[in-house]
């Protein structure tokens, strides 16, 4: 029988109750370092895609069609995947380990942009907040099931920030998306509650 002393373990009317696992600064630095990881790999992966796999087309829609297309979609499944796996977080914590790994992914990007791609660090600054945003975002919609809806909020944001960045005009695209972005991570901290996202667990 569990020690009812036990922090994640507790009885109420003779019930079994498990507590919602709420994650430790050491798990919190291992998605953080999850989004670091897995950035390097996709970035090479389409500009790798974009030379080899596209080269039918002229480079700029080669570059379009990967930019624009494929990476919001392979991009935000690739940040999100981890979080699809995690049991007994409340929805405020699943929440923040998606943000986290977005900002992981974000500061990697960054590195390799600013200090690979010579792009100004003023152009992609806003991306560490923005991948961390849109990350947050699908994590909502796996702490509410319903993550296809939340991941496609984020993959047209994502969409609509490429775009804009690759046009000449699309100084307020840009910024649309990563306002939009920052405002629905905000909006959406505030609706997560420190509810069980698996429910209850009673054990009779």
């Amino acid at each position: 029988m569990p020690d009812a002393r036990d922090d994640k373990i507790r009885y109420y009317q003779d019930n079994l109750i498990i507590e919602p696992h709420r994650p430790n600064l050491k798990e919190k630095l291992f998605f953080l370092l999850s989004g670091i990881i897995v950035s390097i790999p996709i970035t090479l992966l389409f500009g790798s895609f974009t030379r080899n796999f596209l080269d039918v087309f002229p480079s700029f829609f080669a570059s379009l069609i990967s930019i624009i297309i494929f990476t919001p979609f392979i991009e935000e499944f690739a940040k999100a995947y981890p979080l699809f796996y995690r049991h007994g977080e409340t929805e405020r914590s699943i929440f923040i380990l998606g943000f986290l790994v977005g900002l992981g992914f974000g500061i990697t990007e960054f590195i390799l942009y600013v200090f690979v791609l010579n792009i100004p660090v003023i152009v992609r600054l806003p991306g560490i907040l923005f991948h961390a945003s849109v990350t947050s975002i699908v994590a909502y919609g796996i702490a509410k099931k319903r993550p296809l809806k939340f991941y496609l909020i984020a993959v047209g944001l994502h969409i609509l920030n490429n775009f804009s960045a690759m046009i000449e005009t699309g100084d307020i695209g840009v910024i649309v998306a990563n306002v939009g972005a920052y405002y629905l991570c905000l909006m959406f901290y505030f609706k997560t509650t420190e509810q069980f996202i698996d429910g209850s667990y009673f054990v009779d």
